[in-house]
Parts: structure tokens; C-alpha cells; sequence
């Protein structure tokens, strides 16, 4: 390992743990309001993952480098977002000898071969993906893409791949008198079609993110937990405005138990990510 690298690392050993604790004290400070009961629960370390688009410019310039420093904060599943121009075997070997599983990915299927997506799912070993982006400016345009997505993920059920759609918080928006994301719930089998809700986009698009989980409950399956800052911008785990404790209380029943970390613009993308996993394994709500 060069001294480079090396140096990164203990800073990160040494520093972003104070970071994460300055973090950690700001949120929990926005749980005044929630009255039922002392926090209890906590989010088990096994369901937290990162999607690695939050790190895409460390990965690009030191892939194993990147991936053993998320290995030494503590996480143990990722979320890909491409392979960084490895194969998927060549990518899975980099993976294994970090001790890292690939638990789900963004995968575009529209215009792609899915069945060279599910092989490649297959040798990468995870279970869940989604479609990460889509925008249409009619109804009938997202009508005829829910017809596509149902059927890319009527074949990745077949698979044993379990595969949704990650919203942004243009789907909130009415077209043509509905909301896009309505839309995609309701010309979709709820049993072939999940949803990964991105929390920052929900709250963004102007909708609730625990209405929502439970407007369509039982097929929300994974958070991206991003926080937003006071001017509407991104921000690290526990240092904005969204209340994750009374959140994740409130959407704790059903089968949803992926939490995601996510941050699409960091400054100092190791260290947010040092500062979420800190976050979220230690939060109580």
C-alpha cells in the first residue's frame, strides 16, 4: 500500500469519527417532537449500505483503494452504480477480497439486453436493482415505460432478482393530471415491482416521505438515506433538515430494512461516507 493511501486511512480512523459525532448530535436534536416512547430501535449494521455513486470519482481513480477504506469504516454491502471498467467477474474478485457484498445495483434495462444484465447480477451476486432515472413529459410516455419496466422485471423475477424503480422528485410532479410515480405503481404488478425511495427526492418533489411508504406499502423494499440542508442543497447524514429517526419509526413496519447511504455532490466523499455509517449505526428512534 503506498504511504498515500496509507495516510489516508488513519486520518480517516482518526478524524471522521469526531465529524460523525458532531453529525449525530445535530440530528438527534430534531426528535424533540417525537412523544411515544424512549428510542429503542436501531438500524442493524448488516442492512447498511452505501451506494457507491457517492464515491464515484475516488472509485474512478483508485477503485481497491476506495473499496478497502469503506471495508475499515465498517460497512459490509454496497450498491453499485457500474463496475469502473471491470468485468462483472473481474469487479466481484475486488469485492470479495475487501469482505464487501454487492446487496443491489442501478442497472438500466430500457434499450439494454436484461439478459445479460441478470448474468451479470448473478456473478455480482445481488438480489435487488433498480432503474435509477427516467423522464417522460406525457402521461402516456410514462404509461408505455411502466409497460417496459414491468416486463424487464417480470424476467429479472425470474431470475430471483428482485427489480424497481428509485425515484427523483420529478415523478411527484403532476402530468397530464397524475404523478408520474403514480403512474408506475399503478401499470406495474406490485409483485414484480419494487420501490427504492430516494428520501431527499421524496422530500424534495414536495410529498411525505411516510405517506408515501405507506401509500404503497409492502413494495418499498430500500431508503436512500440523504439528507437536505436548510437552502435545499445536499448534506451529510444527520447535518440537514430531515428527521430520520421519526421517519424510519414511523415506516419501521413491513418488509423495508435496506438503508442506503447517498450524497450526490460531496465535498469529501470518504468522509461522508465515514459520517453516515456512524449515523446510522448509531442512531436510536
Amino acid at each position: 500500500m503506498s504511504d498515500e493511501r496509507l495516510s489516508r486511512r488513519v486520518m480517516f480512523r482518526t478524524a471522521a469519527g469526531a465529524a460523525a459525532a458532531v453529525g449525530l448530535a445535530g440530528a438527534l436534536g430534531g426528535t424533540a417532537h417525537a412523544t411515544w416512547g424512549p428510542p429503542t430501535r436501531r438500524v442493524p449494521r448488516q442492512m447498511i449500505s452505501i451506494q457507491l455513486y457517492t464515491l464515484r470519482n475516488l472509485l474512478q481513480a483508485d477503485l481497491e483503494g476506495t473499496l478497502e477504506a469503506l471495508a475499515d469504516i465498517g460497512y459490509r454491502t454496497v450498491e453499485l452504480a457500474g463496475t469502473y471498467g471491470r468485468s462483472a467477474t473481474e469487479f466481484r474478485a475486488i469485492l470479495d477480497r475487501y469482505h464487501l457484498s454487492a446487496t443491489s445495483a442501478h442497472v438500466s434495462f430500457d434499450g439494454a439486453d436484461v439478459n445479460r444484465l441478470i448474468e451479470d447480477a448473478r456473478i455480482l451476486g445481488y438480489r435487488k436493482a433498480a432503474c435509477a432515472w427516467a423522464n417522460f413529459p406525457t402521461a402516456d410516455a410514462w404509461r408505455a415505460f411502466a409497460g417496459r419496466l414491468d416486463e424487464a422485471a417480470a424476467a429479472f423475477r425470474k431470475a430471483g432478482i428482485a427489480y424497481g424503480y428509485h425515484n427523483h422528485a420529478h415523478e411527484y410532479a403532476v402530468v397530464d393530471g397524475v404523478r408520474p410515480i403514480d403512474v408506475i405503481a399503478e401499470h406495474t404488478d406490485p409483485r414484480t415491482v419494487h420501490f427504492e425511495y430516494d428520501l431527499y427526492w421524496v422530500v424534495a418533489g414536495g410529498a411525505d416521505p411516510v405517506e408515501e411508504y405507506h401509500r404503497r406499502f409492502g413494495r418499498v423494499l430500500q431508503f436512500h438515506v440523504k439528507d437536505r440542508a436548510p437552502d435545499g442543497g445536499f448534506a451529510d447524514l444527520g447535518t440537514g433538515t430531515i428527521d430520520f429517526p421519526d421517519l424510519f419509526r414511523r415506516t419501521w413496519a413491513g418488509p423495508m430494512k435496506q438503508y442506503i447511504v447517498e450524497h450526490d455532490a460531496p465535498t469529501d466523499a470518504l468522509n461522508t461516507a465515514k459520517v453516515g455509517y456512524e449515523y446510522l449505526a448509531n442512531l436510536r428512534f
